[in-house]
């Protein structure tokens, strides 16, 4: 049985998304009645989508690399915990002894939620059942139980499907991508925390008025306050902070606007790639809804996708850009912090991409929302990294020589896995009970409230809500 679920493993790394993404797309096509025809192009065009999705992400992430590695030299910052980033932290997950069993789990559980009506996410982003894996194997370090660790990856599975279930309307809403669904973990873990903050934020004044979005900056700086110049605008900023003193002026303004073309580029490319992959989940989406039709009245199915569809939103970008910096400043002046970030920088849009819904696109209330999520998330990963440290020495990761201990933002500084490890270490398979207990009543207030509930995720745009407003008061003052 191992050597299958190894082979099944290897067969997944080997082809990775780009590959197996259209590959499936075209299977579950023609299982909902797709035309062989259509639903081969589907796959395909969806293929195609994500190879120029990862291409202009490896862009992104190359540059921003690059100005946070001149940063970190610039500032002289030392710390023993190092971040060793997302690609390291996923290869831990899987090649761990939750990985061997990851696939098969995240399978199980979405066609039983799904096929049993009590979630609505066909999650088809295979390669990212790492998420379930990674705190499934930090719970086998925990506890020294490889059952525990199967039972907690099982767990955020589940988990990942019921938010995306309920982010699914804001996602669809505000980045205009109609028939998908995020069941990205570390993207959806940042919505509570974002509808608390946006709440928070609501009512405070002053800070309540400040609005930066932007639509807004664009109709009030006309061509420069397009996406594609406002990247360079910030790419200038991020190259000049960074490279500053790291030889002379030409030198410098020419790092600096080579950083300022990379993300005016990433900012007109990305949204055009998403488009791409829009076209392509249309026949798909299409043939979700009439297979449900058939079989369940108008169920709604929503196709789970990796979060990179929406970080081309120029507000996603944009917070993120800006909160760069903000990280590295708080690694230096945070009490008792012992991180120093460096991989896992250029991925803050991942962490961030979906409070965009929740706070209408509002780039301030974004960076306010992230700020706190990357001081709490500091002393998180420092909290998970003895237990990364040991999951990756057991995996046969090689620890860097200036380390005592690794870390990562992805998922290393995330709150869910640090109380699901919390609860298995402290309570065993009581600690687990409780966080399936959460998740069913997370799920079942879901359901009982579905419109309050995605209201508070972005379902609604709250100028569209207050327009209606507006022109309904006319008709109730004529009634009177």
């Amino acid at each position: 049985m191992n050597d299958i679920l190894g082979q099944l493993k290897g067969v997944v790394d080997a082809l990775g998304a780009t590959v197996l993404l259209p590959i499936l797309i075209f299977v579950i096509a023609l299982v909902l009645g797709a035309k062989p025809g259509r639903a081969f192009r589907a796959g395909l065009t969806i293929g195609v989508a994500f190879v120029g999705i990862n291409l202009v992400l490896g862009l992104m992430l190359t540059t921003l690399g690059q100005v946070a590695q001149a940063i970190v030299t610039n500032t002289g910052m030392h710390r023993d915990i190092v971040d060793v980033g997302w690609p390291s932290a996923a290869a831990i997950a899987f090649g761990s002894s939750v990985g061997l069993w990851v696939i098969p789990i995240g399978i199980i559980v979405n066609v039983a939620l799904l096929f049993s009506g009590l979630t609505r996410t066909l999650n088809v982003d295979v390669w990212n059942f790492w998420h379930f894996a990674f705190v499934g194997s930090l719970v086998t370090a925990a506890t020294g139980s490889l059952g525990y660790g199967l039972i907690a990856a099982a767990l955020m599975a589940a988990l990942s499907l019921v938010l995306a279930d309920w982010t699914a309307k804001g996602v669809q809403r505000f980045y205009g991508v109609p028939g998908v669904s995020v069941p990205h973990l570390a993207s959806a873990q940042i919505v509570p925390v974002a509808i608390g903050l946006n709440w928070l934020m609501d009512r405070i004044p002053g800070v309540r008025d400040i609005r930066i979005d932007t639509e807004t900056v664009q109709r009030r700086l006309g061509v420069f306050g397009e996406p594609i110049v406002m990247g360079l605008a910030i790419g200038l900023v991020l190259g000049l902070a960074a490279y500053a003193g790291s030889g002379d002026w030409g030198a410098v303004l020419t790092r600096s606007l080579q950083t300022g073309v990379n993300l005016a580029a990433v900012m007109l490319l990305l949204p055009r790639m998403v488009k791409i992959l829009m076209e392509g989940l249309i026949p798909v989406s299409e043939a979700a809804r009439s297979f449900v039709q058939k079989r369940a009245g108008d169920r709604e199915i929503h196709v789970g996708l990796d979060s990179a569809i929406l970080i081309g939103h120029p507000a996603a970008i944009a917070s993120s850009l800006i909160l760069v910096p903000v990280a590295i400043l708080l690694s230096l002046i945070l009490p008792g912090n012992r991180i120093i970030l460096f991989a896992d920088l250029a991925v803050i849009p991942f962490v961030v991409a979906m409070a965009a819904p929740i706070v209408n696109g509002n780039v301030f209330r974004m960076v306010v929302i992230g700020t706190v999520t990357l001081i709490l998330g500091f002393y998180v990963g420092m909290a998970l990294s003895p237990l990364m440290t040991a999951t990756a020495q057991a995996s046969g990761f090689a620890i860097p020589p200036e380390a005592s201990a690794i870390t990562s933002v992805v998922d290393g500084f995330l709150y869910i896995p640090y109380l699901v490890i919390e609860a298995a270490e402290g309570l065993g398979l009581l600690g687990l009970g409780l966080v399936l207990l959460a998740i069913l009543a997370l799920l079942f207030a879901y359901r009982a409230a579905p419109r309050a509930f995605e209201k508070l995720a972005g379902a609604d745009d709250p100028a569209e809500a207050s327009s209606v407003s507006d022109r309904a008061a006319p008709s109730v003052a004529a009634r009177r």
